[in-house]
């Protein structure tokens, strides 16, 4: 698991960007989102109006890279509640911004995410980027302050 969990937090800095992370809550004028949208990766990116393109393909996660108008963002679903936080933990340290529902992330910037809310429903969090200059290869154990929906 830690090294697909390696290649999805790769994938995820190239579309977060960890140099130019945005702000990190949400707007308080945003409209009201719809309910948490559940399915299977497929489910999930055609309520987002995406085609994925299916990047990793394991029993823990299942990830594809998503572009719409808004611009371009990562889908991943989780097999386990319990896996999908274990990612979180180490992904938040890289900054970005994050969708959450339930066994599933969007990552993408501020904007996309806020897009993607209002197809998708959930609970938008953004990564500390306090490993900017991070190889990535460093684990993530002992990580805290991060908040939980």
């Amino acid at each position: 698991m830690r090294t697909r969990a390696a290649v999805a937090v790769a994938a995820l800095s190239l579309v977060a960007g960890c140099s130019t992370a945005h702000p990190a809550a949400p707007s308080h004028g945003a409209p009201a989102a719809p309910k948490t949208a559940t399915g299977s990766l497929e489910q999930l990116a055609a309520k987002a109006r995406c085609t994925p393109d299916i990047q990793t393909e394991a029993r823990e996660l299942r990830q594809a890279n998503c572009a719409t108008g808004q611009g371009r963002y990562v889908l991943l679903t989780f097999a386990t509640d319990r896996g999908q936080r274990e990612w979180l933990n180490s992904a938040e340290d890289y900054g970005g911004t994050y969708l959450l529902g339930r066994r599933w992330v969007a990552v993408g910037d501020t904007g996309v995410v806020a897009a993607l809310r209002g197809r998708l429903g959930g609970t938008v969090e953004a990564g500390s980027q306090h490993h900017q200059g991070s190889s990535g290869s460093g684990g993530s154990e002992g990580h805290s302050g991060h908040h939980t929906s």
